[in-house]
């Protein structure tokens, strides 16, 4: 199959090339060869004749998005309104990457693919702009939506890690609750999806849920900085543009239920990368 991948050079994008080039023909949609932003991007989509389309082009700076929430929308609504129509004209199935930021997170358990999203700040707002986009335009798709993921070159876990090796103390969030995200996994269970055509809504993330804090311990104690110490504090004590989710944790129900589609704990998930990063040469 011939699947064009937008934002290929992401992380996502990255490990999704990685999971699909053995079966599949990849189309790297990087924003040198395609800018989602420009109605041009529907005719350069069609004319590479893709199979499917895996949307993962996105701009995912959260406190940027609520200092621009224009820019926001032109990129994550208006750039998916552009791939879509491709889609669309084609007759192909759209795989759209939202966030669990759809959500105003005030859930007291994980929130399930039928659950009611209410954005709180820009950012969600232009993703689930997108999801409304998709689901006007398309009959065939599959919005994939995840959270805090980790795994390429920038993520949560790199800052920890680098803030453990240069810091005797750290300051985590612990009233904001997510489902941390391993990419390969990810892409590893997109490519999974593809193969069926059962449209619809998904939440595909490592199982289990933290805080910000217990995550950050977590990456402490797997990485042996034990001796960094980790102080809690509160959402309304770290200052910031955007506002997000206090509860935004995932729970794959259709997935898992109807495919078999499942993804292990994040905490295994964590030591994998860890232990990747370990073996990679200085």
């Amino acid at each position: 199959m011939r699947i064009l991948i937008t934002g290929a050079s992401g992380q996502v994008g990255t490990a999704l090339t990685h999971a699909l080039q053995p079966r599949h023909v990849i189309l790297r949609g990087d924003r040198a060869r395609l800018d989602i932003t420009q109605p041009e991007a529907t005719t350069t989509i069609i004319h590479q004749q893709p199979e499917l389309v895996i949307h993962c082009a996105a701009w995912t700076d959260v406190d940027g998005c609520a200092r621009d929430p224009d820019r926001a929308l032109l990129v994550n609504a208006l750039g998916t309104r552009h791939v879509a129509l491709a889609c669309q004209a084609l007759d192909i199935p759209l795989v759209y990457i939202s966030t669990n930021e759809v959500f105003d997170g005030q859930a007291t358990q994980p929130y399930l693919e039928f659950d009611a999203p209410h954005p709180i700040n820009p950012y969600g707002y232009s993703k689930w702009a997108g999801e409304q986009i998709v689901q006007q335009l398309l009959r065939r798709f599959y919005i994939v939506r995840i959270a805090w993921v980790f795994g390429g070159p920038r993520n949560f876990v790199r800052t920890v890690l680098r803030l453990g090796q240069e810091r005797a103390e750290l300051a985590m969030v612990d009233d904001e609750i997510g489902t941390p995200t391993y990419a390969p996994d990810l892409a590893a269970a997109i490519a999974r999806l593809i193969e069926q055509p059962a449209y619809g809504i998904y939440h595909l993330t490592n199982s289990g849920f933290c805080s910000r804090y217990e995550f950050a311990a977590e990456i402490l104690r797997q990485a042996g900085l034990t001796q960094v110490c980790l102080r809690p504090i509160k959402l309304a004590d770290y200052r910031r543009d955007s506002t997000p989710p206090r509860f935004g944790a995932l729970r794959n129900f259709v997935a898992a239920t109807d495919l078999g589609i499942t993804l292990r704990p994040w905490q295994a998930a964590l030591a994998d990368f860890l232990a990747a990063q370990q073996a990679q040469p200085a």
